[in-house]
């Protein structure tokens, strides 16, 4: 009697590649954790304008130091502002990229999966 698609050692293979893919998942959920934990943080104007965010992309905190604060000139405080922020959003996402890298192996999302 012949063997089904999954019979013999066929089936093994279907198991291992199963436990593979739920460790796989449990992995990126202990990074997803991690990266919602993780905080990044940058500057723009040589420190004049500090940002936190989260992994979670929020914004935690922003600092500004006093001298910068000018009012004939608010709209380069706001460049700095945004500066600051974009760069922090950039570097927590570019983290969160290599943390999921390293549990997938640079493999990339597979939709539907997880």
């Amino acid at each position: 009697m012949a063997k089904g698609k999954f019979g013999g050692m066929g089936g093994m293979n279907m198991q291992a590649m199963i436990k593979q893919a739920q460790k796989m998942q449990q992995d990126m959920l202990k990074a997803q954790e991690a990266i919602s934990e993780m905080e990044t943080e940058a500057s723009a104007g040589g420190g004049a304008v500090k940002a936190v965010v989260q992994g979670t992309n929020t914004l935690k905190s922003l600092e500004i130091k006093p001298e910068v604060v000018d009012p004939d000139d608010v709209e380069m405080l706001q460049d700095l502002v945004l500066a600051a922020i974009n760069e922090a959003f950039r570097l927590a996402s570019e983290k969160s990229e290599q943390s999921m890298k390293q549990v997938t192996g640079g493999m990339g999302s597979i939709p539907g999966l997880f």
